[in-house]
Parts: structure tokens; sequence; C-alpha cells
């Protein structure tokens, strides 16, 4: 190898190196590591009321004419398409406007119960069919919810599976959520710099350790309103939404 390369290539190693070793000391550099979390309280504006109707056919003997089970099954569905419209009707008529109720597709449940005793003193297995409608009603104003329940009830409605509290800006409360755990990871940095002599740098990294969770508040019901004693007034409460965040300063000794 030439005498006169030589210098070039030792010129050309050092600046390889210049990145690692810059890399290595930023790595080495004193840091304060510092976790999160916070909690948003927020009062729900939104609800949505989850509700079933449903008709079911005589029972009858497994052995009996199936043509009479499919006349009972065309006038079971009749009966249930005759209600839902009545339900569809009520609501409208309470102030809700169509587009807020979602009927979902007929579902057909199979059915077995015990019949009378034979001589034997078996008891004989009866079949009967349950055709059953679920609906999903949208509530943009919670103060409306008592009146809506009530029209539910004088439609017949045969089970309510609960009321689901919501937002109608759910961005804007996770962003809340997140600044309040960016905020408190900023207070406890100061704190520990302070009591530990060491005056805090830039940021060097932050990240979340989870995202905002965020879960729709379930308010059960009675599964039969009918059996239900009516509520005079239904309390939201609040839904709370979690942010958990980690944050990394450099440091340097106080002078």
């Amino acid at each position: 190898m030439s005498r006169s390369l030589l210098p070039l290539l030792l010129l050309g190693a050092m600046i390889a190196m210049t990145p690692l070793i810059a890399t290595q000391a930023a790595e080495t550099r004193a840091r304060l590591d510092v976790q999160a979390e916070a909690q948003r309280e927020v009062v729900p504006d939104r609800a949505t009321l989850s509700a079933r109707l449903w008709e079911r056919t005589p029972a009858i003997a497994r052995d009996e004419d199936t043509g009479s089970d499919a006349t009972a099954l065309r006038e079971a569905r009749d009966r249930l398409e005759e209600r839902a419209t009545e339900l569809i009707r009520t609501l409208e008529e309470a102030g809700l406007e169509r587009d807020a109720i979602s009927a979902g597709s007929l579902n057909v449940h199979p059915e077995h119960i015990p019949g009378t005793r034979t001589s034997e003193g078996e008891r004989e297995m009866l079949v009967r069919t349950r055709l059953e409608r679920p609906f999903q009603i949208k509530v943009a104003n919670l103060e409306s919810l008592p009146l809506l329940l009530d029209a539910m009830t004088d439609a017949r409605v045969n089970a309510l599976d609960g009321v689901t509290y919501d937002l109608a800006d759910r961005d804007a409360a996770s962003d809340e959520a997140l600044v309040m755990a960016l905020e408190k990871a900023r207070h406890k940095a100061e704190l520990m710099a302070s009591t530990l002599g060491v005056t805090l740098g830039s940021v060097i990294n932050v990240s979340e350790t989870h995202a905002p969770v965020y879960a729709p508040r379930m308010m059960a019901m009675s599964a039969d309103m009918r059996e239900s004693v009516p509520q005079a007034e239904y309390r939201p409460g609040t839904i709370i939404i979690e942010a958990a965040v980690s944050v990394s300063w450099e440091i340097d000794p106080q002078p």
C-alpha cells in the first residue's frame, strides 16, 4: 500500500466513526425518565337504547304436521312486523327522527319446553319457535330518555337490554386525557429534578405507554320491561378516559 494513501484511509475511518461516537455520547448522557397516567371524567351527552321485540309460535309436539307449523311461523312473523311498525311510529311520535332508529334483521330461535306427563309418567318435550327483531335507538338529547323509555313500554317492547351512554366528540375527550397525562409527567419531572438538584434539559423521548382508553358506559335494565318498575329518572354518571405516557429529559447538575 502506498504511504501517500495511508493518511487518507485514516481520515476516512475517523469520519466514519464520528456518528458512532456521537450516538454513544448521547446514550450515556444523564437523563430523567418519567411515566404518568391521568384520568378524565366526562359527562356523556349521547345514549343508545338496545331493545328487542319477539313473537312465539304455539308449542307443538315434534311429530305434529309441519304444515301447521309453517302457518304458525307466518302468522307470528306478521304479528312481529306489525308490532315493529307500531314501535317505530310510537318513537317518531315521541320526537325521535326515523334515521335514529335501527331495526335489525329477523332472528329465529327454536325453543324446547316440557309438556304434560304421559300415562307412563314421562314428560313429553314440545317445540316452539321464537321470532325476534332487535332495535337500537340513538338518543341525542338525554333529557328525552325517560319519555322514549315510556314510549317503548307503551309499544309493548319485550326486552330492554340496556342503555349505553356515549360522547358526541370522543377525540376531544381523549385529547384532554392525553394532555393531562403529559402535564402530570412534566410536574413529576420538575419535582424530581428540584429534589435531586439537577436541571431539566430538552425532551429526548416521549411515547404513549398505552393509547387513551375509552369505553362507553352501559346501564343494565330489566330483561322484561313488562315486569320492571318504571324509573322516575335516569342518571348517566360519568365516562372515565385513561391515558398514560412515558417522557425522558436530558438533565444537567445545577451550578
